[in-house]
């Protein structure tokens, strides 16, 4: 129980050090910013299962709130936040018979269709509360930031720390939700 007590505390963290920096690049202010937090998403579903979708989805929302951007929207982003991720990690856990292993482009362009489905559920999820909520924003730019961010950095950043996490630090895939 300890230590997964002090994994979460981890991935807490690491969401915060990888989050705070960016905060300041946005794309649309208040709604949208360039976000490479968001190749963690993938990465705690797929190594820390449901408990590290779940974290991931609330660290977004604490982010929101701690950035004063918390919003009647930000609801959909923590519901499309814990849906992605868990995507990714259903698929690897349950559809896939697949090792994950990114020594194979098979492998690689497998996980990289999953993140970008992932990426076009979230930015669904959120898009229409932040279409019907707040009319003066440009939905089709929203929603464009959201895919973008959720599909770019899970692939070009992910993959590389997902390698460096199996073959350097030996984490070991999560082998179901929980």
């Amino acid at each position: 129980m300890k230590q997964r007590i002090k994994t979460y505390i981890l991935l807490i963290v690491a969401y915060f050090l990888l989050a705070m920096p960016f905060k300041v690049m946005e794309v649309i202010p208040g709604f949208a910013d360039i976000r490479p937090v968001t190749m963690l998403g993938p990465i705690y579903g797929l190594f820390f299962g449901l408990p590290g979708c779940i974290i991931f989805a609330f660290m977004n929302l604490v982010m929101d709130a701690v950035s004063g951007e918390l919003m009647w929207s930000s609801i959909a982003g923590l519901i499309a936040n814990f849906a992605g991720p868990l995507l990714i990690t259903v698929y690897w856990n349950k559809v896939s018979k697949k090792p994950l292993t990114f020594r194979n482009l098979e492998n690689v362009l497998a996980y990289s269709v999953t993140v970008i489905l992932a990426a076009v559920l979230e930015s669904v999820i959120i898009t229409w509360s932040v279409a019907l909520i707040y009319p003066d924003v440009n939905w089709k730019v929203f929603a464009l930031s959201v895919v973008l961010n959720t599909a770019v950095f899970p692939i070009v950043f992910g993959v590389p720390l997902v390698i460096l996490m199996q073959e350097e630090l030996g984490f070991k895939r999560s082998k179901g939700l929980i």
